[in-house]
């Protein structure tokens, strides 16, 4: 990361840190990086589910590393991204309502909650997106590939309610694997197999127009890459690194030709 230019990094999956939090900040030190924040993955439509315990022990390490945005989705309880059940009105409060408890909560510790609309999970079309900006007060992190794979154009919810963006990962996508995704002709695994995400610049994605939408309402927040894949057998040569500096690379051209 400090190779290509990078000066800070969300947390990872579990294991990608280690777990204490004092150790967490200590690699982070070790490499000249800043804790952004991380992906939380978190059932919130379940009545039975208490959020509290799980949301304050990751939140011991986002203060042990300084960390300041706690990224959640709203995940459906199942084993992968493919299927997910149907929210009936009693799940629906109960999904709203506990958006808004875990953002108090985390404001309470210095740290701002954003919700993550992602495939798969319990926010994933438009109308849920526009159902959590109603029924809730959370902020959202802008996910440029999940909201165009889950049928929202990113540029245009950057344009309609850029106040409610707090953060930003930023993705390219290939549209065409994107719609085998939406129709059922792809399972999102596979599509990501198949190089669904792209460097930035390189995809169907507006990033310009994304950044530019943010920009001009006072964004301060981070500009996250992220390019998910899966590797089939060892790197050769770079590797995904090749991909991570072309996406720094285009996205410093962007935000230089904006100002």
């Amino acid at each position: 990361m400090r190779e290509v230019g990078l000066s800070a990094t969300e947390l990872g999956p579990e294991g990608f840190l280690p777990g204490d939090p004092a150790a967490m900040a200590s690699v982070l030190s070790q490499h000249g990086l800043q804790a952004v924040g991380g992906f939380t993955p978190l059932v919130l439509h379940v009545p039975e589910h208490d959020v509290e315990l799980e949301v304050n022990r990751i939140l011991d390490g986002y203060v042990a590393t300084r960390a300041d945005v706690l990224v959640l989705s709203a995940d459906s309880g199942g084993s992968d991204y493919d299927s997910r059940p149907a929210l009936d009105d009693e799940a629906w409060q109960t999904l709203l309502s506990n958006l808004d408890r875990v953002a108090k909560l985390a404001a309470e510790r210095g740290v701002r909650a954003v919700l993550h609309p992602h495939v798969g999970t319990m926010i994933e079309t438009g109308d849920e997106v526009r159902h959590v900006l109603d029924g809730s007060g959370i902020a959202l992190c802008l996910d440029t590939g999940h909201l165009l794979i889950g049928g929202t154009d990113p540029a245009e919810l950057a344009r309609q309610a850029p106040e409610r963006i707090a953060h930003l990962h930023l993705k390219d996508v290939d549209s065409r694997l994107a719609a085998k995704v939406q129709s059922g002709q792809l399972t999102y695994g596979d599509a990501v197999r198949q190089g669904m995400y792209r460097p930035l610049g390189t995809g169907d994605v507006d990033i310009p127009a994304i950044v530019g939408h943010v920009r001009a309402h006072g964004y301060n927040g981070w500009y996250t890459l992220e390019q998910d894949t899966i590797l089939t057998e060892d790197p050769q040569d770079e590797g995904p690194v090749a991909d991570v500096r072309a996406s720094a690379e285009y996205l410093r051209t962007v935000l230089d030709r904006l100002g």
